[in-house]
């Protein structure tokens, strides 16, 4: 798209009150069967509505269709188990009652793609879709099978071209792999971690973009925030390695996080998705406050280059709080949009 500055959000949105539990992470569905399916495409069509109506350019289906960002997609691979879980430390920061791989892991069809055809349908803008990173999903489930984190990581890889490649055929634009294991994992993102997403993206016409974050801004995620000193440097692990890499665009958390933004300078040359809204706070910025966060970061990344976004996904705010950050991103993208365009002119 040739919008200067286009926004975008980079993941969850608050689902609709009568298809989930609101301000709750991760609720269970509050209809079932084909109630379940019809709200599904409602509460898609609703956040296609309101993104464009708050002014996003680059459309996300909110992850309205899915419980979890990780586990929705391996509830339909084969050889998963859901009912033996096991419970294991998530990202070395809290526990959760995970699904088990009991035998090899495959994929018999698309999990997304007819979603995302709908979403294609209800806006000319350009969509993004987003996807758990391999490294992620291995995280996020405990393996009986392989027994080895780099091989089960790139099996998950190879389904997650498959699914990629059904999303880019259904009119996605933008495929989005979410691995906020990389602000953790530091080794094994050296290893093997980028060479997987690599995998993961591998052949895709759409552009590709890689979100790195440091979590919703629930209690474990706050307190591991607590611990991490006044600068948050973890990027300067994988940054390097990103930008040597075929991944298009990076996202990195900035506003109100201790990231120095000149980290930015270590993926000098990819499209940057700089986190201009805080999800880990019900104050709605200013616009001036986002267009504060934006320029900061255009010292060290080109106006063509930039895509205002959110930090994380908004999914456990009110649905008014959601809108009104959605709305505040745009204005403040729009006076740095105008800003730019008076000193070219």
């Amino acid at each position: 798209m040739n919008t200067l500055l286009p926004t975008s959000t980079v993941g969850s949105l608050p689902k609709p009150s009568w298809l989930a539990e609101p301000e709750q992470l991760w609720s269970p569905w509050s209809i079932e069967g084909d109630a379940l399916a019809e709200g599904k495409q409602d509460a898609l069509r609703i956040a296609a509505h309101e993104q464009t109506r708050r002014g996003i350019d680059i459309v996300s289906d909110g992850e309205q269709t899915r419980q979890h960002f990780v586990t929705t997609f391996i509830e339909h691979l084969n050889g998963v188990d859901f009912e033996n879980r096991e419970t294991v430390r998530i990202r070395n920061r809290y526990d959760a009652s995970v699904p088990t791989v009991v035998g090899a892991v495959s994929l018999d069809r698309p999990v997304f793609a007819d979603d995302a055809k709908f979403l294609r349908q209800q806006t000319d803008r350009p969509i993004k879709w987003a996807l758990p990173g391999p490294m992620t999903m291995i995280d996020t489930l405990s393996d009986r099978h392989y027994k080895s984190r780099e091989k089960l990581a790139w099996e998950f890889a190879t389904i997650l071209n498959q699914e990629a490649k059904a999303l880019e055929a259904a009119g996605v634009d933008i495929i989005q792999f979410d691995e906020p294991a990389f602000n953790v994992f530091f080794d094994e993102v050296k290893d093997w971690g980028v060479a997987a997403l690599e995998r993961a993206a591998e052949g895709l016409r759409a552009e590709t973009a890689v979100h790195i974050c440091y979590g919703y801004g629930i209690k474990a995620n706050n307190d591991w925030k607590a611990t991490l000193g006044s600068e948050w440097r973890q990027y300067e692990e994988s940054f390097p390695l990103l930008q040597q890499s075929t991944i298009d665009i990076i996202s990195l958390e900035a506003h109100n996080s201790h990231v120095p933004m000149d980290l930015i300078e270590l993926i000098r040359g990819k499209k940057v998705m700089v986190g201009a809204i805080d999800v880990a706070n019900e104050a709605i910025e200013t616009p001036e406050e986002v267009a504060d966060t934006l320029r900061k970061a255009l010292q060290f990344v080109d106006a063509d280059k930039l895509i205002p976004s959110t930090n994380c996904g908004m999914a456990p705010f009110a649905r008014d709080v959601a809108l009104e950050k959605l709305s505040a991103l745009s204005a403040g993208a729009r006076i740095v949009r105008e800003e730019l365009v008076t000193v070219t002119a």
